[in-house]
């Protein structure tokens, strides 16, 4: 009865049946706002690159980058710490202002020189190195680094410098003529950008709908109409599927995979994300603090049986924390993470474990897996001696300092390992900031070569350097690479794309077609 009903209120939201060039999306979660400069998450990752442009592209169809013009036609360096960017002519935002180099300008310097709280973390952690944008011209604009950087166009072509209209934003709220804190917040909920489709309308953690923009300055829209809604519940999507509701449904887990796929009019598409589930332990917790306690948590987790139990042997588990999608820095032969249970067992004996209680935190429905993974992991400290407890709630916890352990995700925000561990393990980053994670001199210089040398070789070895500070004194470990699908109709030509970050809805042209449209 109660599935019913979740069911029925899920599908009540739904419009009618998609006609030839509109969809209805189905979604596991629907963001709380849509802002690209200050969203990190993976729920909002999904919204944005439909709506929105960077300076920068890249074709998104191949797993190695390759740069491409989109709202800047063309870019060099004119030194090594300044690039210079030619703007494209004819673009104008979904209200109908055309796009100007203050634009730009005030696009990026809202993040470089960030004074709105969410924006100034973001800044923190991806564009530290930038302390400015300045107008040349009407069509020309340069962008200044700090320090010589080896990562120009990814980071220039990351989520969080999106372009966005000055004018509209400041007039959101308050003085027209200064971007204030509340502007920010209100844009949040009523976005404007450049890209193919526009925000019809937005539900917070309900609904959204992209419309055609007919002004778009690329390739038409290929759809006139999508609208996504959220159906939290797996089973509640997959129906959605079966019964016309949804034409794509997202986040089906793998033992849902046979729902779809043995029936002829829907399919799916998926692959392992460029992301890691992670176990995340506070190296500060009082009874934590011994890392041969935290290396015994994670000794003892066989995560091949992990991937098999849950994810039909269809997830990446890694031995370090990297990815093919990192390119040159990938380096699959350090071996940062095993399952080795014997060694956990002498570890907790040489640490004086005494059984006391660890907690594992995790949310109900954020992760695919997330809980089944939490229950399979109880399992197995067991068998050890870890006497472990499953705390499930929808707080986050991450910066509580009474978090022991729990779920979280190290999802890559851009091809590189700054990209992922980077972003969330930096001295002073996201982590060490909520409390649970310790650098000092030492991590802080292997961390400065790892960034910022223009020698890929200096580069690995540095990062090699990292992870061995990291299984010394663990305060992650990355479980798998989940293996995310999709289910669609027969009838739409879709599938990520090894390109994207995780989780874009790409709907642009080229990325969906119709059969019949």
């Amino acid at each position: 009865m109660m599935f019913r009903l979740m069911l029925t209120t899920a599908l009540a939201v739904l419009p009618l049946a998609a006609t030839a060039q509109e969809i209805t999306v189905g979604a596991a979660n629907m963001a709380p706002y849509l802002d690209p400069g200050r969203d990190h998450s993976n729920v909002g990752s999904q919204f944005y690159y439909n709506s929105f442009d960077t300076l920068i592209d890249r074709d998104h169809t191949k797993l190695e980058p390759e740069w491409v013009p989109a709202l800047a036609t063309s870019w060099e360096l004119i030194s090594p710490t300044v690039m210079e960017l030619k703007l494209r002519d004819g673009v104008k935002f979904h209200n109908g202002d055309p796009m100007t180099a203050d634009d730009v300008i005030f696009s990026l310097n809202r993040m470089m020189q960030a004074t709105f709280p969410p924006y100034v973390v973001r800044a923190k952690d991806r564009l530290a190195n930038f302390p400015e944008a300045e107008k040349v011209d009407e069509s020309t604009i340069r962008i200044h680094a700090n320090r010589e950087e080896p990562l120009w166009e990814t980071l220039i072509s990351l989520q969080q410098v999106m372009i966005i209209p000055e004018a509209y934003t400041k007039a959101l709220t308050g003085d027209p003529d200064v971007a204030e804190d509340s502007d920010f917040e209100a844009f949040a909920l009523a976005p404007v950008g450049t890209g193919p489709y526009k925000i019809e309308s937005f539900q917070p953690g309900e609904k959204l709908v992209w419309t055609r923009f007919d002004d778009f300055w690329g390739e038409k829209a290929p759809l006139e109409r999508v609208n996504v809604v959220q159906i939290a519940e797996t089973a509640s999507r997959v129906t959605a599927l079966k019964t016309g509701e949804a034409d794509i449904v997202t986040n089906i887990a793998p033992d849902q995979l046979s729902l779809i796929d043995n029936d002829p009019a829907l399919k799916t598409a998926g692959s392992a994300t460029a992301l890691f589930h992670v176990m995340i332990m506070n190296q500060n917790h009082p009874k934590l603090e011994d890392p041969r306690i935290r290396q015994a948590m994670s000794l003892a987790i066989d995560r091949d049986a992990l991937n098999e139990a849950l994810w039909l042997g269809k997830a990446i588990v890694p031995s370090t924390h990297t990815m093919a999608e990192m390119g040159e820095l990938h380096q699959p032969d350090l071996v940062t993470f095993e399952y080795d249970p014997e060694r956990a067992k002498a570890l907790l004996a040489e640490a004086g474990y005494d059984g006391f209680e660890i907690t594992y935190d995790t949310a109900p429905s954020y992760y695919t897996n997330g809980v089944l993974a939490a229950q399979a992991i109880m399992e197995m400290w067991a068998a050890v001696g870890i006497n472990g407890k499953i705390v499930v709630g929808d707080k986050w916890t991450g910066n509580s300092p009474d978090l022991m352990a729990r779920n979280w995700s190290n999802p890559m925000y851009f091809a590189d390992p700054f990209g992922s561990f980077g972003v969330m393990w930096a001295p002073d980053g996201p982590s060490q900031s909520e409390g649970r994670f310790n650098t000092d001199e030492a991590y802080a210089k292997t961390w400065d070569r790892f960034r910022y040398s223009t020698d890929v070789a200096v580069r690995k070895a540095a990062y090699a350097e990292l992870m061995e500070r990291v299984k010394a004194d663990p305060a992650v470990l990355p479980l798998y690479r989940p293996f995310e699908s999709w289910g669609m109709k027969t009838a739409i030509n879709w599938a990520p794309m090894p390109g994207h970050i995780p989780y874009v809805l790409d709907f642009r042209a080229g990325s969906i077609s119709l059969a019949g449209s």
